[in-house]
């Protein structure tokens, strides 16, 4: 009798300590609340690692984006639309639209025309993370991450090139 008293005590522990821990919710994990889009919060440089709603950035492919926030200007120094990287210049601009939030829009320097899209900014955190989304194309999904600067290797490749 003695033994089913005690192992009716340990199932009880057992039962409270799995109910307890089936009451833990996801909602304790606090989300990284998102930062006003704003040049200060973009200023910076900052390279593509996922594109195409998730999709890795292939091996060989680069995209640096670095924002200057005084001036309104970025440079860019990128490899996915030739075979040599490029730099490209220009003006950039983040408007605040009521129903779908900040977007970002850009003008490339030397009379070459605006970004093929305006991108919504769906996501700028402190830790220096951002989410564009194509305004007229949804499926165009682009991560960003902040790093220090753009490699000295891509730099020279992308001048060289020039």
């Amino acid at each position: 009798m003695k033994y089913v008293k005690h192992l009716f005590t340990l199932l009880i522990a057992v039962l409270l300590s799995l109910a307890l821990v089936s009451c833990s919710s996801d909602d304790d994990i606090e989300e990284e609340p998102s930062l006003e889009v704003t040049p200060a919060n973009l200023h910076g440089t900052w390279r593509l690692v996922t594109w195409n709603d998730g999709e890795p950035v292939p091996d060989g492919v680069y995209c640096y984006i670095v924002f200057n926030r005084r001036e309104q200007t970025f440079d860019i120094y990128q490899s996915f639309d030739s075979m040599y990287g490029r730099h490209i210049t220009g003006t950039f601009s983040v408007a605040s639209d009521p129903y779908l939030g900040y977007v970002i829009s850009g003008s490339y320097d030397y009379d070459r025309g605006e970004w093929a899209h305006s991108y919504i900014v769906t996501r700028l955190v402190a830790s220096g993370s951002m989410i564009w989304t194509a305004k007229d194309y949804p499926a165009d999904v682009c991560h960003y991450e902040r790093c220090a600067e753009v490699p000295a290797e891509v730099q020279a490749a992308c001048n060289a090139a020039q």
